[in-house]
């Protein structure tokens, strides 16, 4: 089976709301996809449609080639944690993996294996209801890797995880796409995405907004812009704005140039002998890039005080 998600124009009307309008892109193997969007913006449905939960009106979204409606033994083709609450309280960690296990007709060892995995092999016999939302994001990851798949699907799967349960999210989440699965990752964290995400597939309005690597996106954002501190700031400013720069103050001693190279913007300052401890490329941080891609897509906005 190929390791790839494909989602190709997904149309969805939930009555008079237009969730999905044409949504398109694809996860491919070896590589963390971080999905992500506003609140409305379709990543849920999406989700639902690739695992069959909800039928679309138009599109297709397929698994390895094939819709999952289609997959024999579902889970050995393809893992998802959508929801970590839900389990049936009632059941231990173990139990609620043997029960999903013998499902798919796999063998109930592999539960202990996922269990020492996802680091709640103590726990295997508390009861289900009883663990923390951290732990049941563990159990969560545990039965999206029983049938050890090549596709993934994870939905916010830091949310509850202390710091260390955060890194070691990361690193299992970079060892899977090294193994050549296809990860996807649903997420509002962009600083968890900026150091886990090899891609990105933005949303917003149920359409793709950017489909890019990481990488390109902040490179793109930053718009070639320099940093520079210095200590003679109003100084610096008429200086770099006399040779065709645009600047603004980020600080007491900071300032953004553009329309120049950092080469240029030395040439500037020491011509003029004006003083500085710092010239750089400016590097925007993968939220605010983020930010700035979504500004017009995101419906549901706080009042500020």
């Amino acid at each position: 089976m190929r390791a790839t998600i494909e989602v190709s124009g997904l149309r969805k009307r939930f009555g008079p709301t237009l969730a999905l309008d044409g949504m398109t892109f694809t996860v491919p193997p070896g590589r963390v996809t971080g999905f992500v969007g506003p609140n409305g913006a379709g990543k849920s449905t999406t989700m639902r449609v690739i695992l069959g939960l909800d039928a679309p009106d138009a599109g297709h979204a397929l698994i390895g080639g094939q819709p999952y409606a289609g997959l024999r033994d579902p889970l050995t083709h393809v893992g998802a944690l959508l929801d970590a609450g839900a389990l049936q309280p009632s059941r231990t960690a173990r139990d609620h993996l043997l029960w999903l296990a013998h499902s798919q007709g796999l063998d109930g060892r592999r539960a202990d294996e996922v269990l020492r995995l996802v680091g709640l092999r103590t726990a295997a016999r508390r009861r289900a209801g009883g663990l923390s939302l951290g732990m049941r994001q563990r159990l969560g990851v545990a039965a999206a890797l029983l049938g050890d798949p090549p596709v993934l699907m994870l939905d916010e799967p830091v949310n509850g995880l202390d710091p260390e349960g955060v890194i070691w999210m990361r690193g299992l989440l970079r060892t899977l796409a090294g193994e050549g699965r296809a990860v996807l990752v649903s997420s509002h964290l962009m600083s968890e995405l900026q150091d886990t995400a090899d891609h990105l597939v933005v949303v917003g309005r149920g359409r793709v907004i950017a489909d890019t690597g990481v990488a390109d996106l902040i490179t793109a954002a930053s718009r070639g812009q320099v940093t520079v501190r210095t200590p003679a700031h109003p100084r610096a400013r008429s200086v770099l704005s006399n040779a065709g720069a645009s600047t603004t103050t980020a600080g007491h001693d900071t300032i953004i140039v553009s329309g120049l190279s950092p080469e240029h913007v030395v040439a500037a300052l020491n011509a003029a002998a004006v003083p500085f401890s710092e010239v750089a490329a400016h590097r925007v941080t993968l939220e605010q890039a983020y930010l700035d891609l979504t500004a017009d897509a995101a419906e549901y906005r706080g009042a500020a005080r």
